[in-house]
């Protein structure tokens, strides 16, 4: 069904990788071309700032900073693999207007306990200016939308699968949580024997240098290639079943502080380090309210903006609230599967739609009509029909473990595309060694 559930996080660092930035370097100071991807340079100036960033944001964490140069090269990779993303995103006429930003914006706002105008103020009391902010925010909002097309969009998962994955976990949904950190050493796509040979060398070098006491987050930032490196490779809170599938196997059997053996999967080597674990509860209680709704769904495509699509929203909302009737401009204007039976998509579950949908969903009265709404399938026009709290312990448990396994396959998926994107990427390095 198109509303199934991606669980993704839309700018959940942003927040924090944004805010508390010290100031670009000088002007003064000569630029130059450090690396070209593709056709496309990246200078000195960019390089400078990211770093200071990125060590503005290990500062914070109290982290040891790696040697500049190494840490310099570092960030410039991830710079490459950025510019790279964003090469395909304009390929493939992904685009972020205003309003997708002040939202995002406004999301960032709230997770920080400010209000916009708040956030704003503490953004440039820490030299960051406003309009440099905002572009930030489109970067990682085009990022997450090129992942959502590119990689999210085709993951699947069958009954069969939610099946398997409850008989051979019957201690899942337990709720117990996990905060870890990892290291990804990328290996290039059909490598030889010499390739992976010197990848299992440098896995025991990073091992070596761990086991030695060296502060994991200072690693992870000079030799990590997953994005998440140069911020200390941490992943955050999760619960074991949330984790890659290759994670979520070995982080039961560590104990706070440990790290794990290298472990192979199609990215890479990896190395995880359990930081912390909690009790998290559970699933919940088992009584849950559904959601009887209808909506009216608009894509957008190379001749159809974000704009018009909620314009044209816009314009079905006020011909329903003038008497229109909603079944039958579905019927007519909808492209969802949904819309041959006027929009209706019956009794909703926690979790059964994207969060965008969901969020918005719930906030609306039996009756009421949603402004459009965004979410990685389009703009939708929601009505709410009916509520009711209904019994749904085994449905629920499929619906979450159906959440589960989706985040678990488009985290690996992501990982493999980007190492295929960096692998297609034309790279001619620039930066003169120290």
């Amino acid at each position: 069904m198109v509303m199934n559930r991606f669980l993704f996080q839309i700018l959940a660092s942003t927040a924090f990788i944004c805010i508390a930035l010290p100031q670009p370097a000088p002007a003064a100071e000569v630029d130059r071309i450090v690396a070209v991807v593709n056709s496309e340079a990246v200078t000195s100036s960019l390089l400078r700032e990211r770093v200071a960033r990125a060590r503005a944001n290990l500062t914070r964490q109290a982290v040891e900073l790696p040697p500049e140069g190494v840490f310099e090269r570092q960030v410039l990779e991830q710079l490459i693999v950025e510019r790279a993303q964003l090469q395909r995103a304009r390929e493939a006429s992904i685009q972020i207007d205003e309003a997708m930003i002040d939202r995002a914006i406004g999301v960032i706002a709230s997770n920080n306990r400010f209000t916009v105008e708040q956030l704003r103020a503490t953004v440039g009391q820490d030299g960051v200016a406003w309009n440099k902010f905002r572009d930030d925010v489109r970067i990682e909002l085009l990022l997450n939308r090129l992942r959502e097309r590119e990689v999210d969009s085709l993951v699947n998962v069958s009954d069969a699968e939610i099946s398997n994955f409850l008989k051979n976990h019957p201690d899942a949904l337990s709720g117990d949580e996990y905060r870890i950190a990892h290291i990804l050493l990328r290996v290039p796509e059909g490598a030889n024997a010499e390739q992976l040979e010197a990848l299992r060398a440098r896995a025991e070098k990073v091992l070596s240098r761990l086991r030695k006491g060296e502060e994991f987050a200072s690693v992870a930032a000079d030799s990590s290639d997953a994005p998440d490196g140069i911020r200390g490779g941490e992943i955050g809170w999760r619960d074991r079943e949330r984790l890659p599938g290759l994670y979520a196997d070995v982080v039961g059997k560590l104990t706070p502080g440990e790290i794990s053996q290298p472990m192979r999967s199609a990215a890479g080597l990896h190395i995880v380090k359990l930081l912390e674990k909690r009790d998290g509860g559970g699933i919940g209680a088992q009584q849950v309210e559904q959601i009887h709704a209808r909506h009216i769904l608009i894509k957008t495509s190379e001749i159809l903006s974000d704009v018009d699509a909620k314009a044209r929203l816009d314009a079905l909302r006020e011909r329903i609230v003038h008497g229109a009737d909603f079944a039958e401009l579905a019927k007519a204007s909808s492209v969802d599967m949904s819309a041959v039976r006027g929009g209706d998509l019956g009794w909703l579950n926690p979790g059964d739609t994207v969060p965008e949908f969901e969020k918005a969903m719930d906030a609306l009265s039996p009756g009421e009509i949603s402004a459009p709404v965004h979410s990685p399938f389009g703009w939708h026009l929601i009505q709410v029909l009916e509520r009711r709290q209904q019994d749904m312990s085994d449905e629920r448990r499929r619906n979450v473990a159906r959440a589960i396994l989706r985040q678990r396959k488009g985290d690996e998926a992501y990982e493999d595309w980007l190492r295929q994107l960096r692998d297609r990427t034309y790279v001619e390095y620039r930066l003169e060694s120290e």
